[in-house]
């Protein structure tokens, strides 16, 4: 399971917005995850998905981030 804490403090501090896998997200999260050696871009792709989902977030709060 994906401690979601964990994961935003990485990407704050790389200057990467952070993503939530929700239940849209999670099958194709864990298919991705197996699939990662011989697809990575699955895996990329799905958690783009889900920092897009982040950023429309942000956008409604008007908080600022690096596009």
């Amino acid at each position: 399971m994906i401690d979601e804490k964990e994961n935003d403090k990485e990407c704050l501090k790389h200057n990467i917005v952070p993503f939530i896998i929700d239940d849209r997200h999670k099958l194709y999260y864990y298919r991705d995850l197996k699939e990662f050696e011989n697809e990575p871009g699955y895996l990329t792709d799905t958690c783009r998905s889900a920092q897009d989902n982040y950023k429309l977030l942000l956008d409604y709060f008007e908080i600022p981030y690096n596009a």
